[in-house]
């Protein structure tokens, strides 16, 4: 086996110097470095990262949690978030709580010693995570915590979007199928509509309640969206809206021509829903590779023997909100008055 003492040997520089070239390259000369690599490469030297990691405190690993990997919005952030971990060489541990906020600050508190930092992605118990993760870097997603780092969809903007678009087919009253009560990003998509009633003082929102964000979900909101006589819905998630669907065909309610449906995030299932989604998409590897950025940046920053901290450092502290925009499918069209109406 090929050790760092035999290409230090090779490259006529000391151990340490070998080291340095290759884990921190801009504290070499780049004459040096680029010669070190040169050998480390012909010889074929490959770093024992787990040794170096020890070495400097670190155990080279990251932790994810996500409140339920069957929903696919949460299994697009996880592929964004180890995509992006082995670009940084880092491992991810993912661990699935189940919707359990108790069980979740179970995981994060074992997750801790395993790991450098965490990404708690949609926390239900967040200020428990927290103070189960208090000398650990954390960044969070979808979920603001004053101090600490957090990545999110502009989903209030979305909401915009979506009834912007059934305004303009015509749509008076629209209604909205909520989360759970303790989703943050439910609460954004209320502030949604409150913008929108600024707004569009001409379109009606009605909210029929809190639902689990899942198919079984759907189907449990669309009698009281039929009841609530609205034209169209906007779903919390595209999960949602696929249980609305099947339980408004098991009704004879046709999607779009009775009732067009809206969905959110964009996840796989909204192509292959029928009719497919119109939905409000946010590019959910992308916020997971975010994430990654953050928590990445904060470890690089913390001094081996520093205090312990919450979060990242104040330079790093900013929230990162992502853009929107409206993907329109073929489940929304003209009310069902036949023509759109025009804006007032």
């Amino acid at each position: 086996m090929v050790t760092v003492r035999d290409v230090a040997r090779e490259s006529g520089v000391s151990i340490s110097t070998v080291s340095r070239a290759l884990a921190e390259p801009e504290r070499v000369a780049p004459e040096t470095r680029d010669r070190v690599v040169a050998v480390a490469n012909r010889l074929g030297y490959r770093p024992n990262r787990a040794a170096s990691g020890l070495r400097a405190g670190r155990t080279g690993a990251l932790g994810l949690v996500v409140p339920d990997l069957e929903n696919p919005y949460f299994a697009s952030v996880t592929k964004g978030v180890q995509a992006r971990a082995r670009q940084t060489g880092h491992a991810v541990f993912v661990v699935d709580a189940g919707e359990d906020p108790a069980l979740e600050t179970e995981l994060v508190t074992g997750l801790r010693s395993q790991t450098d930092g965490l990404v708690l992605c949609s926390p239900r118990a967040a200020e428990a995570d927290l103070d189960a993760a208090r000398d650990a870097p954390v960044v969070l997603v979808n979920l603001r915590h004053d101090g600490v780092p957090s990545v999110s969809s502009d989903d209030a903007h979305g909401v915009v979007l979506a009834v912007e678009h059934l305004r303009a087919l015509g749509h008076r009253r629209v209604a909205y199928v909520g989360g759970p009560d303790r989703s943050w990003s439910d609460a954004r998509r209320r502030a949604g509509l409150d913008a929108v009633r600024e707004r569009y003082p001409d379109v009606e929102t009605v909210t029929v309640g809190s639902f689990r964000p899942r198919v079984e979900g759907g189907r449990a909101a669309a009698d009281l969206v039929v009841a609530s006589g609205a034209t169209a819905v906007l779903a919390y998630n595209d999960l949602v809206a696929l249980g609305l669907v099947a339980r408004l065909r098991e009704r004879g309610v046709d999607v779009p021509r009775d009732l067009s449906v809206v969905g959110f995030d964009d996840t796989f299932v909204a192509t292959l829903a029928s009719p497919p989604l119109t939905t409000v998409r946010t590019d959910l590897a992308h916020l997971g590779a975010r994430a990654v950025d953050r928590l990445v940046a904060a470890l690089g920053t913390r001094r081996p023997n520093a205090a312990p901290t919450v979060g990242a450092p104040p330079e790093a502290s900013a929230d990162d909100v992502l853009p929107v925009e409206l993907v329109v499918r073929d489940s929304t069209t003209l009310a069902p008055t036949g023509q759109p109406v025009p804006p007032r």
